[in-house]
């Protein structure tokens, strides 16, 4: 069972290698998204722009460009969420939040009032202010420092050449 909690376990290390090879190619289908959403865009506005009358697009027009906008800046985000859990090795929880609340904002942009009901209006009246509380909180009581995995493993594997001050030097981060 001791063997489930070392780092240099073989299982665990060739697990490892196997996560990271997947998010490598999810950061790579990531990128295939984002210009395919990049392209959308650039298809959507021509489409907007040709139909009559020509060169001018009506408010609803206009939100669904903000959409589609929208939607590949937050494709955007998440490739920068994973591009930072490979460097890092962790998950920055702020990030996500934000990643979220992008998303939620994306949703609020392009909400057609004539169609929806109260209740789905209220429900996300209530989301959005859920979400922001939690961002607010996670920003103004997050521990400004962070520890890299591979720190953690020295220290696991060597106590004595530990030093907690030395961590906190040289590994600041927001």
């Amino acid at each position: 069972m001791d063997d489930m909690f070392t780092p240099h376990e073989p299982l665990l290390q060739k697990l490892r290698i196997l996560i990271r090879f997947s998010v490598r190619c999810l950061a790579v289908l990531m990128t295939l998204v984002i210009l395919w959403g990049v392209v959308d865009v650039a298809w959507e506005i021509y489409q907007k722009l040709r139909t009559p009358p020509v060169m001018l697009m009506n408010i609803s027009d206009i939100l669904a460009t903000f959409g589609t906008f929208m939607a590949v800046l937050i494709a955007i985000e998440i490739f920068i969420n994973i591009t930072i859990y490979l460097r890092d090795d962790i998950i920055h929880v702020k990030i996500v939040m934000a990643t979220a609340l992008m998303a939620i904002a994306r949703k609020v942009i392009i909400l057609d009032f004539e169609i929806i009901t109260p209740d789905y209006i209220f429900a996300t009246a209530a989301l959005v202010f859920a979400m922001s509380i939690g961002y607010w909180l996670v920003v103004k009581y997050s521990d400004t420092r962070s520890v890299l995995r591979s720190q953690v493993e020295t220290c696991f594997d060597n106590p004595e050449e530990c030093d907690m001050e030395d961590l906190e030097k040289t590994d600041k981060r927001v």
